[in-house]
C-alpha cells in the first residue's frame, strides 16, 4: 500500500507540473493536510465518548448481559467449542464491542477468544472450523452503530451523518450472514472429505 501511495503522490506532482497546475497540487495537499487533522480530533472526541459509554456498560454489567444474551447463538455457531469455554464468552463480548463500532474495544476480547479456541484446537498448525468462523464474521464487521464513520462525516461537517446508519445495517447483516453461510459451507465440505478419506 505504501508504494501505492507513494506512486500516485508522485504521480499526481508530476501530472500537475506538467499541466501547469502545480500551484492547485500543493493547494490541495495543503487542505488535505488540514482536513486530516480537523478529521482526527473529531475522531478522538467520538471515540472517547463511545470507548467511555462502553467502560460504563461494561462496569455496570450491560456488556455482560448483552453477551449473556448472544450466548445461546454463539454456542449453537461454535459447537466444536467445549460448552463451559471461556472463549463463547469473549466472542459474544467481542461482537457486542463491534456491533456499536468499537473495533478498539472489540479487539482485546478477539485475540483473547483466539487465544482459548487454539488451546482446544486439536491441530496447532491449522486453524480450527470455529476460529475460521470467528474471524469470518469478524471481518464482516456487522454494526448497529458505525460509530468511527459518523465522527468521519461529523469531521468534514456532513449535515446528515445518521444517514448512513441503515445502509451500514443493511449492507454489514448481509456480510455477517455471508460470511456465517460460507463458513458453515465449508465447514460441512471438510467434514464430506474427512469422512470420505476414512
Amino acid at each position: 500500500m505504501n508504494y501505492i501511495f507513494y506512486f500516485l503522490i508522485v504521480f499526481s506532482i508530476i501530472i500537475g507540473a506538467i499541466n501547469g497546475k502545480l500551484q492547485d497540487v500543493v493547494n490541495a495537499v495543503m487542505s488535505g493536510a488540514e482536513l486530516s487533522v480537523k478529521v482526527a480530533f473529531s475522531l478522538i472526541g467520538i471515540m472517547a465518548f463511545w470507548l467511555g459509554i462502553m467502560r460504563i456498560a461494561e462496569k455496570s454489567g450491560l456488556i455482560e448481559w448483552i453477551a449473556k444474551l448472544l450466548r445461546p447463538i454463539t454456542k449453537v455457531l461454535f459447537n466444536e467449542l467445549p460448552p463451559d469455554s471461556p472463549a463463547v464468552g469473549d466472542i459474544a463480548m467481542n461482537f457486542t464491542a463491534n456491533a456499536f463500532g468499537l473495533a478498539n474495544a472489540a479487539t482485546p476480547f478477539g485475540i483473547r477468544a483466539m487465544e482459548n479456541m487454539q488451546g482446544v484446537n486439536k491441530d496447532k498448525k491449522t486453524a480450527s472450523n470455529s476460529m475460521c468462523l470467528f474471524l469470518g464474521m469478524n471481518t464482516a464487521g456487522f454494526q448497529l452503530i458505525p460509530t468511527t464513520v459518523l465522527a468521519v462525516l461529523i469531521g468534514i461537517g456532513y449535515k446528515n451523518p445518521t444517514e448512513i446508519i441503515a445502509p451500514t445495517l443493511l449492507v454489514t447483516s448481509i456480510a455477517f450472514i455471508s460470511a456465517i453461510v460460507m463458513a458453515k459451507f465449508a465447514q460441512w465440505i471438510s467434514n464430506k472429505k474427512e469422512v470420505k478419506n476414512e
